[in-house]
């Protein structure tokens, strides 16, 4: 600083000293400018808008901010005038999600003994935590909200004082009015227990040993600590609110936050998240450097960053709700676990590991793979009545390409072998080596469900077939199933070699060589140009142009030509090159209908995301380009600040649809982006 006030006071009389200085400041500009684009963490600042103070216990109108697998969130008050402080917690821990509170740790201020109504400054989201700043005449206050662990968040208000004056200052808390029925509080010196006749969670708020608390009756407690101020002295106070399952030690849990740090914490977290997005970041395809795309790829993150969950319940290992916004989507799905494996894959190995990991906790001894799991089994049962397409593989192969662990591979594989040859046990109706999509019990809807495209036209007519005890299959082949099955064999052909079963590997290498020529031959229309399910026979064609067309050039199963002709259709914008573009179908079909449809119309970013990669498959690499940066700019909210990744989208208007904060949509926008 001093040689730089030097240079620039000697720069008024000397030439030659001045190009020096101007020199010297450039230089520093672009040290600065490096600065900034290592410090990834704020391309996730105010990324998703959390602003929402509840109407009711139900009310999802805002998003909450969750971190290292709670099973709770907050969200940031709309509006603040006595009091401050952050919205909720929003638990979890009762199986679809509701608010206990606007605020159950409400903040007021005195200064020598008179209320102070402070005026907010700014309020400031990350990945990493939440903050709010506040102002008067006479302080400034920070309230800073990060998750310690999958169990406990640590809220430290920070008050400076910023008068001329030593004043005495009063922090009063207490909590807004309970939202839920079956809550009661009891206190223990100075942590205040929150129990629940709906739930085995335990909450807890404890806050420092020298505050006075007091429980009010069995829904209000208050709190008051006072601290003396000099002059510019700030000081802060540190409240931790937790909520645990009984599996986890509470008693263990309580001395950690006796012991905790809050700042050191804070480091930890902001390093681990600025981490994570430098990793997705930085391997951005040269295509997407613009900073815009560093947005979407930190909005994506924090998607799956909020819908996290740790162990808890029938749950075994972590892994991600499909969104924790949306009611009934509180458990774990098959094919939706092996997506957000491969976006985890990108910057959190191990999260990715377990999310494979927790649905084989529930193999069968057969190999099947039980649609979805949950945490309370006594409000909903998990779903054995199918499961969900095979890219299991395909997810144990991508993240054994980032850390190229042969131990998880060795761990895995003979589950996902089981999974793979339950397909052509159970759902090989006529033994052809093809198989179907079916049910455990004999219903259409459950076979339905088990494509993962629940109500595509394509299985408008289709009728079961029982296979066997517990084993049933829809009347009709489906390409995109034998296609996956196809891309199955190679990967555990690749996954086999890692572990040294070399004669698995030459197995399924030559059972891919025959089902290749079976795709190709069955499924593929050459008039119309269109990869189409199949009657169980294989004559008939059960026409109607979706998204499973393009599944075959996902796991390079066609020849170059049938794929010429499939990318043709795909780039026709009065079908698939829409303003969002790889939607589930044609958009001139007279079934098509986006806003009632489903996965008869609207664009799903997994169905986009096999369309884009298997143009990259065959060469169609400037085509690819074009229709990822469609998608990302046609789809409403995906670009920019504030608004959530959605389940799907209106292929025509580009408006989000039905769930809000959706998971796979977030791990595909981040695979879309990748640089593989």
């Amino acid at each position: 600083m001093v040689k730089k006030m030097y240079l620039k006071t000697m720069a008024k009389y000397v030439i030659t000293l001045g190009l020096l200085f101007n020199l010297s400041c450039n230089t520093s500009k672009e040290s600065q400018k490096t600065e900034k684009a290592n410090n990834f963490l704020d391309f996730s600042e105010n990324i998703l808008d959390y602003h929402i103070t509840p109407k009711d216990a139900k009310d999802r109108s805002g998003l909450m901010f969750s971190d290292q697998g709670a099973w709770f969130a907050y969200g940031m008050p709309e509006d603040t005038t006595d009091v401050i402080g952050f919205t909720g917690p929003f638990l979890m821990t009762q199986q679809n999600g509701v608010w206990l509170s606007n605020s159950f740790a409400n903040t007021k201020i005195r200064v020598d003994n008179n209320p102070e109504s402070l005026k907010t400054e700014s309020s400031r989201s990350y990945s990493s935590h939440l903050e709010m700043n506040y102002a008067c005449d006479k302080i400034a206050v920070s309230e800073t909200l990060l998750f310690k662990n999958g169990h406990t968040a640590l809220l430290q208000t920070k008050i400076k004082n910023t008068g001329n004056e030593t004043i005495d200052v009063e922090v009063l808390w207490g909590n807004a009015p309970i939202l839920i029925e079956g809550i009661s509080l009891s206190q223990n010196d100075h942590t205040i227990t929150i129990n629940s006749t709906e739930t085995d969670a335990i909450g807890y708020l404890t806050f420092p040993k020298n505050t006075q608390v007091e429980l009010v009756d069995s829904l209000n407690y208050k709190a008051k600590e006072v601290l003396t101020l000099k002059p510019n002295e700030t000081k802060e106070i540190v409240v931790a609110q937790t909520f645990i399952f009984p599996e986890y030690s509470w008693e263990e849990e309580k001395q950690s936050i006796a012991n905790v740090n809050f700042d050191s914490v804070f480091e930890v977290r902001k390093s681990e998240k600025n981490n994570q997005l430098k990793a997705i970041i930085e391997n951005r395809k040269p295509e997407f450097k613009d900073d815009k795309y560093a947005g979407v790829l930190a909005k994506s993150q924090l998607t799956l960053q909020n819908n996290w969950r740790i162990p808890a319940g029938e749950l075994t290992n972590e892994g991600l709700f499909p969104s924790y916004h949306y009611i009934g989507f509180h458990g774990f799905w098959a094919w939706d676990s092996w997506k957000h494996a491969v976006g985890l894959a990108y910057y959190d190995i191990d999260l990715a590991k377990n999310q494979m990991r927790a649905m084989f906790d529930f193999q069968s001894d057969d190999g099947f793979i039980v649609d979805c799991i949950f945490r309370d089994t006594t409000i909903e049962a998990h779903n054995y009545r199918d499961t969900k397409p095979p890219l299991s593989a395909w997810a144990v192969a991508k993240i054994y390409e980032k850390d190229k662990d042969a131990e998880f591979v060795k761990e895995l594989y003979p589950k996902i072998k089981n999974y793979h040859e339950w397909w052509y046990a159970k759902r090989d109706h006529d033994q052809d080596g093809l198989c179907e999509y079916g049910s455990t019990d004999g219903t259409v809807v459950a076979a339905k469900w088990e494509s993962g495209m629940d109500n595509a036209i394509r299985f408008d007519d289709s009728k079961i077939l029982k296979n066997g005890e517990g084993a049933y299959s829809l009347d009709q082949e489906s390409v995109d199933l034998n296609a996956y099955l196809y891309a199955e064999k190679l990967y555990l052909s690749e996954l086999a070699e890692i572990i040294n079963k070399l004669e698995d590997a030459k197995t399924y290498k030559d059972e891919a060589a025959l089902l290749k020529d079976k795709i190709q031959e069955q499924f593929y229309d050459p008039e119309d140009g269109w990869f189409y399910d199949t009657t169980l026979d294989g004559k008939t064609f059960i026409k109607g142009e979706g998204s499973e067309g393009w599944t075959a050039l996902w796991a390079n199963a066609t020849t170059q030509e049938q794929a010429n002709a499939v990318k043709f259709k795909m780039m026709d914008p009065e079908k698939f090159y829409t303003k969002v573009p790889f939607q589930t179908m044609s958009a001139d079909h007279e079934k098509f209908n986006p806003l009632k449809g489903y996965w008869r119309g609207p664009n799903w970013l997994d169905q986009a995301y096999f369309g884009v990669q298997g143009l990259r498959n065959y060469g169609f690499n400037t085509e690819a380009d074009q229709a990822t940066i469609r998608i990302i700019e046609g789809a409403n909210g995906v670009l920019g600040k504030g608004k959530a990744i959605r389940e799907n989208y209106h292929p025509i208007t580009g408006e989000g649809l039905n769930a809000q904060n959706f998971s796979w949509s977030a791990a595909h926008l981040i695979m879309l982006l990748q640089n593989d």
